[in-house]
């Protein structure tokens, strides 16, 4: 049975260095769609070398950003990749075979992150990601910072491997997480989470334990140390700055 078309879809700002790999790895799809929000690097022009349909628009944010480049994909099936992401080989191989027969509206894959100077040990156990489903059955989710798809019905995880080109040091990275720990803090206060002391005082030694000994992160030298360190002092930053904001208007 033939498989159902696929829109790859991708978002851009300066992303040239990366995003030649992104869209060689989706060579297989039926249509790669690129929404850049104004870069001026090479990036339009290696989105034309792939023969990516190509659009402009200011960006929205994150999420609706997304969004605005999953509407106007040609084909229901959507593979949704960051530009600084690509397919490893062999994936797309796996995903024609199983739309071919799909069992499931939407598939999570396996995600490999660049720990600074290295990838990660085979051992290390990899981020799930859903990527690849159905437009009619979903879309995008509200969160300011870390958008990602929510869908109606079956969501199955797919050997698919993707790669993610993280930060490229300590410095970029402790940038980052800044940035976003900003971005998600109105967010965070507006849910208001229960118990934020403990959450303060808890959640970041949670977070470390769980990078570095469930997902395997120790087998990777100081690299996988660094990337569970900065990532626990992420989620100390995200519920600080809550707290900070609310002793500052004197809750």
């Amino acid at each position: 049975m033939p498989r159902p078309p696929i829109s790859a879809v991708v978002t851009t700002l300066n992303n040239a260095g990366t995003l030649d790999a992104c869209l060689a790895s989706l060579a297989f799809c039926d249509e790669i769609l690129v929404l850049d929000s104004g870069s001026n690097d090479a990036t339009a022009e290696i989105a034309a070398r792939h023969g990516a349909r190509w659009a402009v628009e200011p960006f929205k944010g994150y999420s609706a950003q997304k969004q605005s480049a999953i509407d106007q994909a040609a084909h229901d099936w959507i593979l949704l990749l960051d530009a600084d992401e690509n397919l490893e080989p062999g994936a797309s191989a796996v995903i024609e075979a199983e739309l071919a027969a799909a069992r499931a509206d939407g598939y999570r894959l396996p995600r490999r992150e660049w720990l600074f100077w290295r990838w990660p040990h085979p051992a290390t156990r990899p981020n799930w990601q859903l990527r690849l489903f159905r437009r009619s059955c979903g879309g995008m989710n509200d969160v300011p910072v870390h958008a990602e798809p929510k869908v109606r019905g079956r969501v199955i995880d797919l050997p698919a491997p993707m790669r993610h080109y993280g930060e490229v040091d300590l410095a970029a990275r402790v940038d980052k997480v800044n940035r976003y720990s900003t971005g998600m803090a109105p967010s965070k206060r507006e849910r208001q989470p229960r118990l934020m002391a403990l959450r303060l005082l808890l959640y970041p030694s949670f977070m470390f334990l769980r990078l570095y000994f469930v997902k395997r992160y120790f087998v990777n030298g100081w690299a996988g140390y660094f990337a569970a360190r900065t990532q626990s002092f992420y989620a100390f930053l995200k519920y600080a700055k809550v707290l900070e904001a609310g002793r500052k208007e004197g809750r």
